[in-house]
């Protein structure tokens, strides 16, 4: 008999109940993120931050295994004090792209070269930390040389039968977005809670408060606090469904003043249903849904009601092989347009993961978004309408035992009604990555 098998099946859904916490907090906490698209040709993907812990606790809904990547090795001993383990990473990219929006109807062409060292710390076997600066130059003069920062905190214990998780990400950034149609310097601060613990052998909850900042310069601040949830019963080890209910409110701050009321602050509910099922060793689906109502404390607005829904398929039909299909629909604050006082974002992405040659990873992706903004004067009107469509294409090798060299291209069409804020971007460029 396996080891799965003698976990239990206690043991199992609170495994899987701790990963499904983690899984719907990065889809809340991440939709301002999302939203917030930028020109620049997007990095190589990488995993989230994980503990030890956190890794000995696989999802048994995630087909997956990584492949493409530089093998693993033994970190020296100068980078171990006792249970504190440092690992240094760098990343330089280079990008040369037409059509980055230095201002609204001004498109401009430019190379930017990109250096990010950083380092991550395992602090024992529950906490992990990042710190990574991106210094970023463009030849271009119309745009301004840029320090981001990005910062990471997670962590997560077992306490008798409930499995608790801590994370917490602060994104400074600067960086030409298409919402806004010029350079917009951005931060972004995230905060999750979350617990689980199963009741019984089919059945099991979990629970999650969020905190999510985000200030944008020159356009508007929101400040939000939400809880989502969930009631869940398992059919069988590989099929859980699950209903959940939260809500939570948003303080507005707006930095354009061109509005004249005091109070923009909202208020919402949120009824979802999900399920989660892996049908065979090859293929899972993960898809939830449900209903918001959104209150609006500026008067002479009325609540609006929208469907919300998430679904991600992974397929890997041969060993080789990752496919993944992801439909979203999100609802949120209107932070990059200060005319609209809601904002509406339906995605849908292909993408397609390829190794060749026992050491060459191929990356294809497709993305298409519809964002619809909505007027404070009468939710349901709509004032701007951006369509999205982008394609990208990445080829990566191994080198050097620790790192990876990338080539990578993009493009970018985006058709707004917003005069001045379409444009079309083709950007090509190389990567080399290395770490610990």
């Amino acid at each position: 008999m396996n080891s799965k098998t003698t976990i239990g099946p206690c043991a199992c859904i609170g495994r899987f109940s701790l990963w499904g916490v983690l899984l719907a907090t990065g889809l809340l906490v991440d939709e301002h993120l999302t939203a917030a698209s930028s020109v620049i040709a997007s990095q190589a993907p990488s995993t989230p931050l994980t503990t030890d812990w956190q890794q000995a606790q696989p999802s048994e809904m995630d087909v997956f295994i990584p492949f493409g990547e530089a093998p693993a090795a033994t970190v020296p001993q100068i980078f171990r004090y006792d249970s504190v383990v440092l690992r240094p990473h760098a990343d330089y990219r280079f990008t040369y792209g037409n059509g980055v929006q230095s201002g609204p109807s001004n498109q401009q062409s430019t190379a930017i070269h990109e250096l990010s060292p950083g380092v991550r710390a395992s602090l024992g076997s529950h906490w992990a930390v990042d710190y990574t600066p991106t210094i970023r130059f463009y030849s271009n003069s119309k745009f301004n040389d840029t320090v981001d920062h990005s910062f990471e905190l997670t962590g997560g214990s077992q306490f008798e039968a409930w499995a608790f998780g801590f994370s917490h990400s602060s994104q400074l950034t600067s960086a030409p977005l298409a919402e806004t149609g010029t350079q917009t310097d951005q931060a972004t601060h995230t905060t999750a809670l979350t617990a689980a613990r199963a009741l019984g052998s089919k059945m099991s909850v979990d629970f999650a408060a969020n905190q999510q900042i985000n200030l944008v310069s020159g356009f508007q601040d929101s400040y939000d606090w939400s809880t989502l949830d969930w009631l869940n019963y398992q059919f069988w080890p590989r099929l859980n469904v699950g209903l959940g209910a939260g809500g939570g409110y948003e303080a507005i701050d707006d930095n354009t003043q061109t509005r004249s009321t005091n109070n923009l602050d909202q208020t919402y509910e949120q009824l979802q249903a999900r399920v989660n099922w892996r049908a065979t060793d090859k293929i899972s689906f993960q898809i939830s849904g449900g209903l918001e109502d959104r209150q609006f404390m500026t008067s002479g607005t009325s609540d609006s009601l929208n469907p919300i829904f998430g679904a991600t398929i992974q397929y890997q039909p041969f060993q080789v092989t990752q496919l993944s299909l992801s439909a979203n629909r999100t609802v949120s604050s209107s932070d990059y347009y200060a005319q609209a006082q809601q904002t509406e974002i339906t995605s849908l992405s292909v993408n397609l993961n390829q190794r060749l040659l026992k050491k060459f990873s191929l990356g294809l992706g497709f993305a298409y978004s519809t964002t619809a903004y909505n007027t404070s004067v009468n939710v349901g009107s709509t004032s701007r309408t951006d369509d999205n469509v982008s394609f990208n294409a990445r080829l990566s090798h191994p080198c050097f035992q620790r790192g990876t060299w990338s080539v990578f291209y993009q493009n970018n069409d985006n058709r707004s009604s917003q005069p001045g804020l379409s444009f079309q971007s083709n950007q090509v460029g190389f990567e080399i990555s290395y770490s610990y």
